[in-house]
């Protein structure tokens, strides 16, 4: 798959499974909303504080992040780490109407934080192939990329 077609997948994928270890170092893995990138190597997830991977992540935030089209048969496994973001500019870029209704007091809500997930390499699959990404093709690929709801982008501005 070209790098192009691996962002195709992540834009056009609504969720993500991220994958870590929690504080019992059992492996655990929890579907998340994910749809903000900046290219493929940073992705933003927003969730709450209080949550047991949160938590996790912010204590180990060794982690991996993976996107799938179970009908295309492709799947793209990210290998990096995830940041836990309380500062006003990354709350206000995930937050929608009607998020009051998980976070009360709105954007400063102090259980509301968004983890940034940063790939260092990856490997895909498809039905034609399966390969890897390095932390310099992520790179090089991502140059001069800003955050983007790719989901919207690629569904909603055709």
């Amino acid at each position: 798959m070209t790098n192009e077609e691996l962002m195709n997948l992540v834009n056009r994928s609504l969720f993500a499974v991220i994958g870590y270890t929690d504080e019992a170092e059992r492996p655990n893995v929890r579907k998340v909303f994910c749809v903000w990138h900046k290219g493929l190597g940073r992705h933003l997830i927003s969730t709450n504080t209080g949550s047991s991977h949160t938590q996790s992540l912010m204590k180990n935030g060794s982690a991996c992040l993976y996107f799938s089209d179970d009908t295309a048969f492709e799947g793209l496994c990210l290998y990096g780490t995830a940041v836990a973001h309380f500062e006003r500019e990354y709350r206000e870029l995930l937050w929608n109407e009607g998020d009051e209704k998980y976070y009360p007091n709105g954007v400063e809500d102090d259980d509301y934080c968004v983890l940034e997930f940063i790939a260092d390499s990856g490997r895909f699959y498809r039905y034609d192939g399966k390969g890897d990404l390095s932390a310099e093709e992520i790179s090089a690929f991502d140059q001069g990329k800003e955050f983007e709801n790719g989901y919207r982008k690629t569904n909603y501005d055709s």
